[in-house]
């Protein structure tokens, strides 16, 4: 069983990764913690093989955690879990050896393939004790590989020609909050794709996101161009 550690100061979503974590097989859960300290505390009396960490923290962010345990040599591998979406916080995240990354809010299922693909390497490092080079390459690094091409391509049923509509669109917008019927009327495109574009461009931090309420009550979402972040977009084009 690969032993968790859940870090997040946010009590409500510490529980959801737990409750997500519950879903899968092959995973027990150490504890749960809400801040660096704690955790700290905790991997010097429990056995942990994997941190589910989020960033913004109290006291210490988690990538201050990761890098004092490295000063250790720890061998632990993280899964960070995080509302930040700056290419520095990922590139360091990267850097010390996070297995993968996911942006708050999330889905189940991102959740659930970063965990099972996880489980995936884990199983094998586990079993079997020596590789050699094709072995390493299709079960382990060639996995690696893919994913890195995966995240090059668009989503399925988005398109580089309507995405650089909606960008010229949201380029109009730019110093200003819009919402997802602001680009469709500017597009003459329906809310509906509109809306998968504006979700793919947050989830690569292009776009932050906030939730108004309007005159009856009804949630709004607007839309925030991260002009600072538009250079991750020239591999998708």
């Amino acid at each position: 069983m690969i032993k968790v550690l859940i870090v997040d100061d946010d009590p409500m979503v510490a529980e959801f990764n737990k409750r997500y974590l519950e879903e899968l097989e092959g995973f027990t859960l150490v504890d749960v913690v809400h801040s660096p300290d704690a955790a700290q505390d905790v991997l010097q009396k429990k056995k942990v093989d994997l941190l589910l960490l989020d960033n913004f923290m109290p006291g210490r962010t988690g990538l201050e955690l990761i890098r004092h345990l490295r000063t250790l040599q720890t061998r632990l591998d993280v899964i960070f879990i995080t509302a930040a979406s700056d290419a520095n916080t990922i590139r360091d995240a990267l850097s010390f050896g996070a297995f993968d990354y996911l942006i708050k809010p999330f889905e189940f299922d991102r959740f659930k393939q970063a965990l099972l693909r996880y489980k995936g390497k884990w199983d094998l490092l586990t079993n079997q004790e020596v590789f050699n080079q094709k072995e390493l390459d299709q079960q382990i690094l060639h996995e690696q590989q893919h994913q890195a091409m995966e995240a090059e391509s668009l989503p399925k049923g988005l398109t580089k020609a309507t995405l650089k509509v909606v960008m010229d669109a949201i380029q109009l917008k730019k110093s200003d909050s819009f919402s997802t019927e602001d680009i469709a009327e500017i597009t003459q495109i329906s809310r509906v794709s509109i809306r998968k574009y504006l979700k793919f461009l947050k989830s690569i931090g292009v776009l932050g996101e906030r939730m108004t309420y309007g005159t009856i009550g009804r949630p709004i979402y607007q839309y925030v161009y991260k002009e600072m972040n538009v250079d991750v977009l020239s591999k998708y084009y």
